[in-house]
């Protein structure tokens, strides 16, 4: 196992062939894993809102996927990912406390997922995997020099994604 970074709240991390990105306890925050599989860099964002006019605090580009992502592939760039082959799988966005909102209201896990996505596009990245939505909180282990994602869910087995 490679050296291991903890990508908090928040945070945006990448790292090459010998780094583990792990993020733990995903709720209704979306991790967004890139990743350039011909020269193994890859990254993690763990985004909290799907946009900046839902916070007051707006100072962290890591809360929001219009900021985090686009900081994430410059993070990538500079330790010599080519933009063009990146790819992008999501994990999170659980509607966690589902029962005690307005029926028929969009849950944020929904639309952080929602918000991931349009950026994604915007920027060109595909999506090549998820595990999004549903009701329980998972944790990722994202190891760059194979490109395997860990996905591990309270009560269910562990997932490669």
């Amino acid at each position: 196992m490679g050296r291991e970074l903890f990508v908090g709240v928040a945070e945006c991390t990448a790292g090459g062939a010998e780094a583990v990105l792990a993020t733990l306890g995903l709720g209704s925050c979306v991790a967004v894993i890139l990743f350039d599989p011909d020269r193994r860099i890859g990254g993690m964002a763990h985004v909290l809102l799907p946009s900046r006019s839902l916070s007051r605090a707006t100072d962290n580009p890591g809360r929001f996927p219009q900021t985090a992502l686009p900081l994430l592939v410059d993070r990538m760039l500079a330790l010599g990912a080519d933009r063009r082959g990146l790819t992008a799988r999501l994990v999170g966005g659980a509607s966690m406390f589902a029962n005690l909102a307005p029926s028929g209201s969009m849950q944020m896990g929904d639309r952080n997922v929602i918000a991931v996505r349009e950026v994604l596009n915007q920027l060109a990245i595909p999506i090549v995997g998820e595990e999004v939505g549903g009701n329980v909180g998972r944790s990722v282990w994202f190891t760059v020099g194979t490109g395997q994602v860990e996905v591990k869910t309270a009560g269910r087995r562990e997932q490669i994604l």
